[in-house]
């Protein structure tokens, strides 16, 4: 019986290397290339900066402030904005169901996933 399990650890130990191997080399280029990520929009980085400031002036008088009523949050609101503070800011570039029509679903995605990787079309 010992001999047996003497065999069994002789033969699993090249294969308890190469997971280990694996595993470190996972890491490395999980590490080294973090995100694929270079067909997404890249923004110039002084792209939109004035609305960051003037987001950024109002929300340091909101915050200097006494905390707004419902009627004045509803008033700053009143026009389709997120917030009191942000408005309407880029409002036309966020998702919504107005500007999404063609946009594909999670479950239409899956879908075509599986009617091409099992042959149906």
């Amino acid at each position: 019986m010992q001999k047996s399990i003497s065999l069994l650890g002789s033969i699993l130990r090249p294969v308890r290397f190469l997971v280990v191997a694996f595993t470190c080399a996972l890491l490395l280029f999980s590490n080294a290339f973090p995100a694929a990520a270079i067909e997404s929009y890249q923004s110039n980085p002084t792209e939109a900066t004035d609305q960051l400031l003037e987001t950024q002036r109002q929300t340091d008088e909101v915050a200097k402030s006494a905390p707004l009523g419902l009627k004045e949050t509803q008033q700053r609101t009143s026009g389709g904005g997120l917030n009191e503070v942000q408005g309407t800011a880029d409002a036309e570039k966020m998702n919504r169901p107005e500007n999404s029509q063609e946009a594909v679903s999670v479950e239409e995605e899956v879908s075509n996933f599986l009617k091409k990787v099992t042959g149906n079309k």
